[in-house]
């Protein structure tokens, strides 16, 4: 084993985070070694240290890197000018496309997130109920402008963030539509099912 060979520009904090996801997923966060990422990094163990403390340090960037980049896009989409359904259509495609191309980190975001350690675990917990609230309200404000059938926002949030996550189905198929599709097919049910 000798030093970190990454793929083009990759960082080797980056092309370790991608390789720390893939075992989380593979093992789970619990039942995943220093020992076994550093055989999957192609180097030793103790080299590993010398850019990463811990596994729950690489579980905290993890997690915080995917919460970041969600609350800097929906941030970006309420600032936009169009309609409410327009700016939920933005923050849907948002979402499949990060599962579609950044799927370990989503996931392990989305599944893991609960061994994160004190304080970033209630930090985290937070983090996410604020982001569904900002998510429910531009539902509330489309039901307010009349874009959208009555119904209970957090609920629809809910469901929607869950169709989503169900595209970890589609990366296990073997015979799957194109990301661009899938795409498609998830904002003409779930836009749809919002529409008046």
């Amino acid at each position: 084993m000798g030093r970190i060979k990454t793929i083009d520009n990759t960082s080797r904090k980056d092309f370790i985070l991608k390789k720390a996801s893939s075992l989380f997923i593979e093992k789970g966060f619990k039942a995943a070694s220093m020992r076994g990422l550093a055989e999957v990094v192609g180097i030793e163990a103790a080299s590993l240290y010398n850019h990463i403390k811990n596994k729950n340090e690489l579980l905290h960037e993890i997690c915080f890197r995917v919460a970041n980049r969600f609350h800097e896009k929906i941030e970006s989409i309420e600032a936009e000018p169009c309609s409410t359904l327009e700016k939920i259509e933005k923050l849907l495609r948002f979402h499949v496309q990060n599962m579609v191309l950044h799927f370990e980190e989503v996931y392990v975001s989305d599944r893991e997130w609960k061994y994160l350690s004190e304080p970033y675990l209630s930090n985290f917990h937070n983090q996410r109920k604020a982001y569904r609230k900002r998510f429910a309200s531009l539902i509330e404000k489309g039901i307010l402008d009349n874009e959208i059938k009555k119904m209970d926002a957090a609920t629809a949030v809910l469901i929607m963030l869950h169709a989503i996550g169900g595209i970890e189905s589609w990366h296990r198929s073997k015979q799957k539509i194109s990301g661009k599709e899938l795409e498609e097919n998830i904002i003409v049910i779930l836009v749809g099912g919002l529409k008046k």
